[in-house]
């Protein structure tokens, strides 16, 4: 353990679940201050689970982002969402993210699926800068009816900068005293190469649109890593020709701009310099197959 000889320290892990779109990936990136979770304003950005560190006082939080909460479709859904059921049932806590525009139907469907679970939750109340403070009022009235179901409801805008303290300060509480499970000085038990291949993904996802981001993957098929740069190679792995002719683009426009944005990212992220090759493969159903999927790291 990594602080042994202190005394009354705390540690556990913290689920942070909602609905795909309801602002996971956007919580966590600012609360730890470091881009490391999938941001993307399109729905179910985020496949698997991620740790996140964030030491607060006495306590080391690891957050688990997790896919949205969502209905099964085809087998890439499936694993999404038992992914995020089983960083439900592996925590100490649950934090369910539901935005102040949404109606109570989200968060009943999450008490029903946490019910054989009995992990102990709060939810954080998000998006509350684009209503009117009466609004707000309004809708924590609305949850008091489930009063009993939760430990604490807290308001929480990352535009305004509300709500980060009160809600590490009350998840701390309910944390298990323990001593800390991980080095302090590290943000993720990811490595590298899954960073780098959420980051090429989150690049496809704001760069092109409709279907393409969710019959897509990546594979980091090399990495050098050195003093000043990393060396990157990797393959964007789609389901069609047409989306593979879609992201190269004409005269390769499509995936200069997927891998500008990629290498920006990657560079902000490991300050240094990278260099990115990317190119493009077709794997004919790929996210509807077994196989496939347990080949990119989706076991289902």
């Amino acid at each position: 353990m990594f602080n042994q000889g202190k005394e009354d320290t705390r540690a556990g892990f913290v689920a942070v679940v909602g609905r795909p779109n309801a602002g996971k990936s956007t919580l966590l990136n600012y609360i730890v201050g470091e881009k490391l979770a999938m941001v993307s304003k399109k729905a179910q950005a985020t496949r698997k689970r991620m740790n996140i560190i964030v030491m607060h006082k006495n306590a080391q939080i690891i957050f688990v982002d997790t896919p949205g909460i969502h209905e099964k479709e085809r087998l890439l859904n499936q694993f999404m969402l038992d992914e995020a059921l089983k960083a439900m049932g592996d925590s100490d806590l649950i934090i369910f993210l539901a935005p102040v525009t949404d109606k109570l139907t989200e968060y009943e469907k999450f008490l029903a699926l946490n019910e054989a679970k009995g992990t102990k939750h709060m939810i954080v109340l998000t998006k509350i800068d684009h209503v009117k403070q009466g609004d707000i009022l309004k809708k924590l009235g609305e949850y008091q009816k489930y009063q009993d179901k939760f430990e604490a409801i807290i308001p929480f805008s990352v535009n305004k900068k509300v709500g980060k303290e009160q809600l590490l300060d009350e998840i701390t509480r309910h944390l298990p005293e323990s001593p800390w499970l991980f080095d302090p000085e590290i943000l993720t038990t990811d490595n590298i190469r899954d960073i780098y291949k959420e980051l090429i993904r989150e690049s496809i996802f704001e760069n092109m649109s409709d279907e393409i981001p969710y019959e897509s993957d990546v594979i980091i098929d090399k990495i050098y890593e050195e003093d000043h740069i990393d060396k990157v190679y990797a393959t964007i792995v789609v389901e069609k020709e047409t989306q593979k002719g879609m992201i190269v683009g004409q005269k390769g426009a499509g995936i200069k701009r997927v891998g500008k944005l990629a290498r920006e990212q990657m560079e902000r992220f490991a300050g240094k310099k990278i260099f990115l090759d990317l190119h493009v493969s077709v794997k004919k159903g790929w996210s509807k197959n077994r196989e496939s999927l347990e080949e990119f790291g989706y076991i289902v």
